[in-house]
């Protein structure tokens, strides 16, 4: 039996009392035309992630190639991102499955490359704190 994955199974959008989570598989302008998307966060894709980064980039993409040193990682660390993966249970043993891990926004980018190819880190949701996002000022 072979299994069929649906892309848009990873493309998504939840909430929760304290949290917003967004599935990896969307790009930035899949988010701007979702109407559960906040406008807030809309608002901040349009004014600053824009300039940063073209629009039919995935969130998946963008947040694994992100570093330190650039406006767009300022913002997601001004709105408290986290990042869940899957990885490799042990990198050395491939074979022996994945990981679900929930990394901050600084945890994730300090990790080089090289190593998230090791560690077979696929990034499948980003999660915005509702705090943050209420505070951040546009």
């Amino acid at each position: 039996m072979r299994n069929i994955v649906n892309e848009d199974d990873f493309k998504y959008y939840m909430q929760d009392i304290e949290r917003h989570y967004f599935g990896g598989r969307y790009n930035y302008l899949e988010l701007l035309d979702n109407e559960m998307v906040p406008f807030k966060f809309k608002s901040i894709i349009t004014k600053y992630l824009k300039e940063q980064v073209g629009l039919e980039t995935t969130l998946e993409s963008h947040i694994y190639y992100l570093e330190k040193d650039t406006f767009d990682y300022e913002i997601y660390k001004q709105l408290r991102c986290r990042v869940r993966v899957s990885q490799y249970k042990d990198p050395n043993k491939r074979d022996k499955g994945f990981k679900e891990k929930l990394y901050s926004i600084t945890e994730f980018v300090s990790i080089p490359k090289e190593e998230k190819e090791e560690m077979g880190i696929i990034v499948r949701e980003l999660v915005i704190s509702k705090l943050a996002l209420f505070g951040f000022s546009v």
